[in-house]
Formats: C-alpha cells, structure tokens, sequence
C-alpha cells in the first residue's frame, strides 16, 4: 500500500485535468452528496447564467472580485 506522501507526489505528477477529478473525487468521499442541495445550486446557477446572457446582470473579473475583497478587509 502506498504511504500519503507517495500518492500526493503521484497526484502531483498527474496533468492539472486528472489532478481535478482526483481532488474531486476525494472531496466526494468527505462531503455526502444532497440531491436538494445539488438541485437548488443548479437552480441558482441557471438562473445567473441567463442574467449574465440577458444583461440583467454583468460579469465582474476574477481579479477585480478579489481586488474588492481585500479593500474591504482592510478597513
């Protein structure tokens, strides 16, 4: 059996698309799976999406998101 150390340099070595269904599927073991929550997000989700192609709504860069966030924790 491999020891934590030897699977996380293993994972590590993985392209960026295999490491994000590892960490995904590790995440799926730790955080039990809610249809109504599964249900309700893909509902918030959709109705974004159409806000954001309908102009109601306007996408903000990641950048400036986290530029206004540290500003505000600053305070």
């Amino acid at each position: 059996m491999h020891g934590t150390d030897e699977i996380i340099r293993e994972a590590e070595a993985l392209p960026a698309e295999e490491r994000a269904r590892v960490v995904d599927s590790l995440l799926r073991t730790l955080n039990a799976l809610n249809p109504e929550i599964d249900r309700a997000w893909s509902e918030v989700a959709a109705r974004r999406l159409e806000e954001l192609r309908s102009g109601a709504a306007a996408a903000v860069p990641g950048d400036e998101v986290l530029a206004r966030i540290k500003a505000r924790f600053k305070k």
